[in-house]
């Protein structure tokens, strides 16, 4: 039977983490994500898990990386600052393929900007923060229900593609409280990793079927193989010539492109013959639907859309949505327009994008949004 219950947003991510099956927690205490591993130091030993408390946030992603190759799902929960400092070993999770989540509740930066206040300014990092080029796949909830969810949603990918996963959400959601409707636990999906891998004699860790997904069994459960950050083949070791590079790295990067339908997902609104849409993402998509509803109220027809996964960036739906209208405004809570960037360049000039950034540590309200929509309606600047 379902359960209705009063949440807060955080406490939601923990208890999805732990319904999803998730073993192991590493982490540093930090505003706004502090609630998370808080509730998982309680909670997990009766989970058959363990919580540990490291020194600072590149031991804590170290540990999750160990952990999960050794057939442990496992997370870690941060913001800003710590975010920041996981990035080298991020970019190491993604190139030897081992599955992480990480939840980044981002607040004002940079440096240490203001912990309790929100701000959508890691959207960029959480893509492009480590060097070189890998994969990650990025989810922005927007409620405390799809918090849960998709925290669910952040491990079944991780573990099926074998890529870290970042659950981005922001202050607002991290500590807002709301009633959310817990599915009873043989409800949901639950995947794990692939385990299937052929007898040692015949068994190369990076070798790969159609899928492009490599199957890395248990470290200490009798198979033994290479792991390394270095640019390897099949056989997981290093490997430095040309065409080993190429196919490294196109393989890492290509598998998720390869498997965009089942991953990317997006929210749509759309009314006929419309000239305008809103595109929003996590806590500011919601006064960005309230602003679009109150705008077809008052007879002026707005598409909308929310954009669910971030990365890969959705950008096949955008550009459909582009083909529709003229111009798009992209409400943020940040100062360049991080999204709004990447509209640009995924619509080739297919439609105006018409920004509209919030960078004061408050919400984007309802009003603020209405009121740019009928901006855009009379030909304002």
């Amino acid at each position: 039977m379902n359960k209705k219950v009063l949440m807060q947003g955080n406490q939601a991510i923990a208890e999805a983490a732990l319904a999803a099956g998730m073993k192991v927690c590493a982490g540093y205490p930090i505003t706004p994500s502090t609630e998370v591993v808080e509730l998982l130091s309680r909670k997990l030993p009766a989970y058959g898990g363990r919580f540990i408390q490291m020194e600072d946030e590149i031991a804590s992603i170290g540990v999750i990386i160990g952990a999960s190759a050794a057939g442990k799902k496992a997370m870690t929960a941060t913001s800003g600052p710590g975010f920041s400092l996981m990035q080298e070993l991020l970019g190491y999770a993604a190139m030897v393929e081992i599955p992480i989540v990480i939840y980044n509740a981002q607040r004002v930066g940079p440096s240490t900007g203001g912990a309790t206040m929100p701000q959508q300014g890691d959207i960029m990092q959480t893509k492009w923060g480590s060097h070189g080029e890998s994969p990650r796949i990025a989810l922005c909830p927007s409620s405390v229900e799809e918090a849960y969810n998709l925290t669910i949603t952040a491990f079944n990918l991780s573990e099926k593609y074998m890529v870290p996963v970042v659950i981005l959400a922001d202050e607002i959601l991290a500590h807002i409280r709301e009633s959310i409707t817990i599915p009873e636990s043989d409800s949901f999906e639950i995947i794990n990793r692939r385990n299937n891998a052929p007898p040692q004699e015949e068994y190369l860790p990076y070798k790969v079927d159609h899928t492009g997904i490599p199957i890395l069994p248990p470290l200490g459960g009798g198979y033994r193989y290479n792991i390394s950050g270095m640019i390897h083949g099949d056989k997981g070791v290093p490997n430095l010539a040309p065409e080993t590079i190429d196919y490294c790295i196109q393989r890492i990067n290509s598998k998720l492109k390869k498997h965009y339908n089942d991953i990317v997902m997006v929210e749509k609104m759309e009314e006929e013959n419309s000239k305008i849409a809103v595109l929003a993402y996590g806590s500011t998509a919601r006064p960005a639907k309230g602003a679009v509803k109150m705008a077809i109220e008052n007879g002026i027809k707005v598409d909308f859309i929310r954009l669910i996964t971030i990365w890969p960036f959705p950008e096949r739906e955008v550009r459909e949505i582009a083909r529709r209208v003229d111009k798009i405004l992209v409400p943020e809570m940040n100062y360049e327009g991080q999204v709004a960037g990447l509209v640009k360049q995924s619509i080739e000039g297919a439609a105006e994008v018409v920004q509209f950034n919030k960078i004061s540590g408050l919400p984007i309200y309802v009003e603020e949004i209405y009121n740019q929509i009928i901006k855009i309606e009379r030909g304002e600047k």
